[in-house]
């Protein structure tokens, strides 16, 4: 069982810092995820940094295996408190879950967490943990057996108390509202990606929103138990020209989704299983070569230059519209991703008229491979041919 998770977030209106944070990091020896979303005190750069440091020191604490209770209540018992508003400096939520769909759950202060199992919402039992310190502080503790195809949500307070005041929602969205949204997406689209819930969840609440304009920051987690999605990437020619046919007979078999990247590559599997390429002129926005067509193969790019703005793409989360935007796409929808990498040089790449900054293929696929496995907590194996 994978365990597919995501979070998307909106800085309230008029704020250059968002006052929620989420990390998280993947450990494969482990089969372990662990995810914390902060919201910290008020907006801007003050909650921001009060919500970065909870969530960094409870994340580094689970990372050196210490107990996600034992952790979560020493952050509790820490957090000083504002002398104005007499409340904590942030609030958290934390899972600490493995695929073999053990979990636990710990909250301070944020809304609770949506348990969903086939269209409907499961209500768990908890344990509360009352602070030694602060009176008014207390924090849940859930411990869970999730199954295949579960989704765990959680979500910043932004979500639950958006349009508070108004005529249609006095009280907010509150929980009930959010939990409609979700169920209708999930009805419409029962296989829906982390990615694509959080980022729906929290383009819906904007749009509730008077005039569009969020009154407070807003960050909703997504967490998907589900079978992998692997894809397979094959780039470069193979060192030895004799395992051309070989090679290209492998990634065709491949049973998961398959992508070429590199006009020479294309050209092999072209020529060793006679399978025509088509030239695709709707994709040739930008500087990057359009897209090409090939039967059985899922996507084909242009090398060297798609990559590395892939790469680009991938570090900085803002793609444009070109083939490089598909190949981040494809990359984003797949949870275990392999990379077939020839080792043969291509003088290509040592043209004096490409951009200086451009590496070769090897280097470059380590970058996003690291990119992948550190920022988007994906499975990434490379294999040098």
């Amino acid at each position: 069982m994978f365990i597919d998770i995501a979070c998307s977030q909106k800085k309230k209106y008029n704020q250059n810092a968002y006052g929620d944070y989420f990390i998280s990091g993947r450990f494969p020896n482990m089969n372990r995820v662990v995810a914390v979303l902060s919201d910290g005190l008020g907006s801007g750069i003050k909650a921001n940094i009060l919500a970065c440091m909870t969530s960094t020191m409870l994340l580094k604490f689970m990372e050196n295996n210490s107990d996600i209770e034992k952790s979560c209540e020493i952050i509790m018992n820490s957090l000083p408190v504002c002398k104005v508003r007499g409340i904590s400096y942030s609030t958290f939520s934390a899972i600490d879950c493995y695929e073999n769909g053990k979990a636990k759950i710990v909250e301070e202060g944020n809304p609770d967490f949506i348990w969903i199992r086939n269209g409907e919402v499961l209500k768990p039992q908890f344990q509360t943990i009352q602070s030694k310190d602060f009176k008014n502080r207390k924090m849940k503790v859930y411990n869970i057996n999730l199954k295949k195809f579960d989704r765990i949500i959680f979500c910043s307070d932004g979500a639950t108390q958006v349009a508070m005041g108004t005529k249609e929602y006095p009280l907010g969205l509150e929980r009930d509202g959010f939990i409609k949204i979700i169920l209708n997406k999930l009805e419409q689209n029962p296989e829906i990606s982390s990615n694509e819930l959080s980022d729906y969840l929290v383009r819906q609440i904007q749009l509730i929103a008077p005039e569009r304009k969020l009154k407070d920051d807003t960050s909703v987690l997504s967490l998907y138990c589900r079978d992998p999605r692997e894809s397979l990437i094959f780039t470069g020619p193979p060192y030895h020209q004799e395992k051309d046919s070989y090679f290209a007979k492998s990634f065709m078999e491949f049973k998961g989704k398959k992508a070429i990247s590199g006009g020479t590559t294309a050209n092999i599997i072209s020529r060793e299983l006679n399978i025509p390429i088509i030239a695709e002129m709707s994709l040739n926005a930008g500087k990057l070569p359009g897209l090409s067509k090939m039967e059985g193969v899922d996507l084909v790019t242009e090398g060297i230059l798609t990559l590395t703005k892939t790469l680009e793409y991938l570090e900085s989360g803002k793609p444009e519209k070109d083939a490089a935007q598909t190949l981040m796409k494809f990359l984003l929808d797949s949870d275990i991703i392999n990379f077939i990498v020839g080792a043969q040089m291509n003088k290509a790449h040592y043209d004096p008229n490409l951009p200086i900054e451009i590496e070769i293929r090897k280097n470059i696929i380590k970058q996003i491979a690291k990119v992948l496995e550190e920022k988007y907590l994906k499975k990434v194996n490379v294999q040098f041919v």
